[in-house]
């Protein structure tokens, strides 16, 4: 649930788009959204 939460939170994707994804792509995607997420946070701080 917390993986399509944090999807969804970022890319506003629906629940629909992110269910029809292999577990392995959503983590993949999860990875990236987090690595962008603290990129941010380095540049910031």
């Amino acid at each position: 649930m917390e993986e399509v939460a944090y999807l969804a939170y970022h890319f506003h994707w629906s629940y629909e788009q992110i269910m029809t994804m292999e577990h392995r792509e959503r983590q993949q995607w999860v990875g990236q959204v987090a690595q962008i997420n603290q990129r941010l946070n380095d540049n910031n701080g």
